[in-house]
């Protein structure tokens, strides 16, 4: 129980203070002018004065209430090192037991484990959340049982009390890591790129100047380096396909480093193509024709090469064709020596007619074979004597003509077999698209049909020729979709997609497999023509395996949910189809930097003057120090009492209470009247 003076005025302190100098005022002139009674005076006002600053004697009856500690204790991935685990434990319940036996005081004991995804050792968003749940007045100390490895400083508090941190580790300790310092997310082609990569020794390393590295790009056997540790290494790499490639950095663990989860790195790159080379060969002018060179043309990525032959065929001028244009057209340039380079090469209502000899159509047909792509959209050029299919590319043709031209109006629609392919499926609206006037005749020899149109007859057709792809569609009315006849359709889509199969976009195989990360969850794709796909054989970054079955949620598309357990390499296998992919980061926060130091948090301990123990070196005993004072020393770390209290109950008693102020004052004033009425 305690007691004090408090004032609650009756009038605000500056009008208080200005009655008072009133009343110093009239004491003083009445002692200037010689009267006796100015002392009387003097008082009487100081009784007024008093009076109105109502001064009360407070008595409060008080319960302590208990100093607080705070203990974190880091159970992040770091904290599973070695043994580290088994030292924080047993220091956490020493500490715990020796706080508790101190008298007012309670223990908050706080598991900080790693945050959520890759976010690393949450120590100060932990601490910020426990002291928002406890009054700050309470707090008398914070107790940190950490490597000192913590990814949030930044969301450090404000500290009431000191701060400690008893260290985990050993000073013996020490480590390799490998770090990757850039690499990009995609790269062209063909192009070389550069990795920077850095192998250091952190700790009591023993010295080494140079290290193993070993390599391997998409799970293929690696390919190992003698590396220097503690310098930059720039490593050019071209990627060795379209698509995702997954790239694994190895270093070997050493004997006796702390871990080797910090000794591999994973870096996934997506290879593009910078330029996609394209060559529209146009029989003779026609409303589509400007269809297949918008579309290429709108693709920055496209450099397309056009020529069409602008000659009637029933025009017999006796012109010979090598004069024919103002610039003489480069056919052997292109057709013999530089073929290779284009990617895909259309021929749009093209017939022979002596500008290209077979031997420049024969090479197409090596072209073809060797890896390259045509797609060959007919007119009724394609049904007549003068068909390209009568030239060397019947070889590589899917379908023949039979030299029948339908003129009627159809709708084109996708068949079974072009609902699972990637070309066509997912083409929305097919009942309500436009219709097309002509189409082709074919008697199909292989290939999948895809889009089917009069009486079901084939309308697209697509095959894999040696290397190289072929795409036949039997109408050169696509263009009708475009000019919104009727509705209009996917053209566009269905154009695009279709070059970009032939030119062998991973994301457009029909027989694939793939998997999407999402931090340790991945979601496996199967895509088949098939109706059935076999179970995924998961191979973890441990070497276990694992079958994992598939759902169709679409025509030919599978798929499935996988938790990875472990951060790391996985490889996936069904059938004749393989594919790699990395879960978590390339490398895991926690793992980054594993020797135990105080460095981070030595300025936020230093500012409430506390200190840092090595657990190796025994626990520290605990003292009680003044706020301000030192709170730690060789072998101590100290606390600081808050002397917490809640207030139980409150009396007031007036001091001058209103009958007493009158009764003095009046006495006072009469007083001085008096005696300088004797005067």
């Amino acid at each position: 129980m305690t007691g004090q003076i408090i004032f609650d005025p009756l009038l605000p302190w500056w009008l208080v203070a200005l009655l008072g100098a009133l009343a110093l005022g009239g004491a003083l002139l009445a002692l200037w002018r010689g009267l006796t009674g100015w002392a009387l005076r003097l008082l009487a006002g100081v009784v007024l004065v008093a009076a109105l600053a109502q001064p009360s004697w407070q008595v409060e009856d008080r319960a302590p209430l208990a100093d607080i500690v705070l203990l974190l204790e880091d159970q992040s991935a770091s904290q599973k090192l070695a043994e580290r685990a088994g030292v924080t434990k047993d220091a956490a319940d020493a500490i715990e037991a020796q706080l508790l036996a101190r008298a007012n005081t309670e223990v908050r004991r706080i598991p900080v484990g790693d945050g959520e995804g890759d976010a690393g050792t949450q120590l100060m968003t932990a601490l910020s959340a426990a002291m928002a749940e406890e009054p700050r007045g309470r707090i008398a100390g914070v107790l940190l049982l950490s490597d000192g490895r913590l990814h949030d400083l930044e969301r450090a508090p404000d500290l009431p009390a000191p701060m400690h941190l008893l260290l985990t580790g050993q000073e013996t300790d020490w480590d390799r890591r490998l770090i990757v310092r850039n690499a990009p997310a995609f790269a062209i082609l063909g192009e070389e790129v550069e990795l920077t990569l850095r192998i250091e020794d952190d700790g009591a390393s023993p010295g080494a100047t140079s290290t193993e590295l070993q390599i391997s790009v998409d799970g293929e056997a690696p390919q190992n380096f003698n590396v220097p540790i503690g310098e930059d290494l720039s490593l050019p790499i071209t990627l060795p396909h379209g698509g995702l490639n997954v790239i694994e950095f190895i270093v070997p663990e050493a004997e006796g480093e702390l871990t080797d989860r910090n000794n591999r790195a994973l870096v996934q790159i997506n290879g593009v193509r910078d330029r996609l080379r394209v060559l529209l060969v146009s029989g003779e002018p026609h409303a589509g024709g400007r269809t297949w060179r918008n579309l290429l043309k709108s693709d920055s990525s496209v450099d397309l090469v056009h020529f069409t032959i602008l000659r009637p065929p029933e025009k017999q001028d006796g012109v010979p064709v090598n004069e024919l244009s103002l610039i003489a057209f480069p056919t052997r340039e292109l057709f013999l020596e530089k073929i290779d380079d284009f990617d895909l090469i259309i021929f749009d209502r093209y017939k022979r007619r002596g500008i290209l000899p077979s031997i420049y159509l024969d090479n197409v047909r090596s072209y073809v074979q060797d890896g390259g792509a045509v797609l060959v959209a007919a007119g009724p050029d394609f049904a007549s004597a003068d068909s390209i299919y009568r030239s060397p590319l019947s070889e590589v043709l899917p379908a023949e003509p039979t030299a029948r031209v339908v003129e009627e109006g159809f709708r084109p629609a996708v068949t079974e077999l072009g609902e699972k392919h990637p070309v066509t499926a997912g083409l929305l609206g097919a009942d309500t698209w436009g219709r097309w006037m002509r189409q082709i005749e074919l008697s199909p020899d292989r290939g999948d049909i895809v889009m089917s149109g009069i009486e079901d007859r084939p309308l697209l057709v697509l095959d894999r020729v040696g290397e190289g792809r072929v795409a036949l569609l039997a109408s050169d009315h696509a263009w009708l979709w475009s000019r919104g006849f009727e509705g209009g359709g996917p053209q566009l889509e269905l154009l695009r997609r279709l070059a970009h199969w032939m030119m062998k976009e991973p994301e457009l195989e029909e027989e694939a497999l793939w998997a999407e990360a999402s931090g340790q969850t991945m979601r496996i794709i199967r895509r088949s023509l098939t109706d059935t796909v076999g179970t995924v054989t998961i191979t973890r970054p441990d070497g276990e395996t694992e079958e994992v079955p598939l759902e169709e949620i679409s025509p030919g598309r599978f798929e499935t949910l996988y938790e990875g357990p472990d951060i790391g390499l996985y490889r996936l296998e069904e059938g004749e189809q393989s594919a790699v992919i990395g879960l978590g980061p390339a490398a895991p926060r926690e793992f980054e930097q594993t020797i135990a130091s105080a460095e981070a948090l030595e300025p936020m301990i230093s500012a409430m003057r506390g200190g840092t123990a090595r657990l190796e070196d025994g626990l520290p005993s605990i003292r009680t120090v003044r706020a301000g004072r030192p709170a730690a020393g060789r072998g101590w770390i100290g606390i600081t009492p808050r002397d917490a209290y809640e207030t139980l109950d409150v009396r007031q008693s007036p001091l001058l209470p209103g009958w007493l102020v009158l009764l003095v004052a009046s006495a006072l004033i009469v007083g001085a009247w008096l005696r300088e009425g004797r005067n």
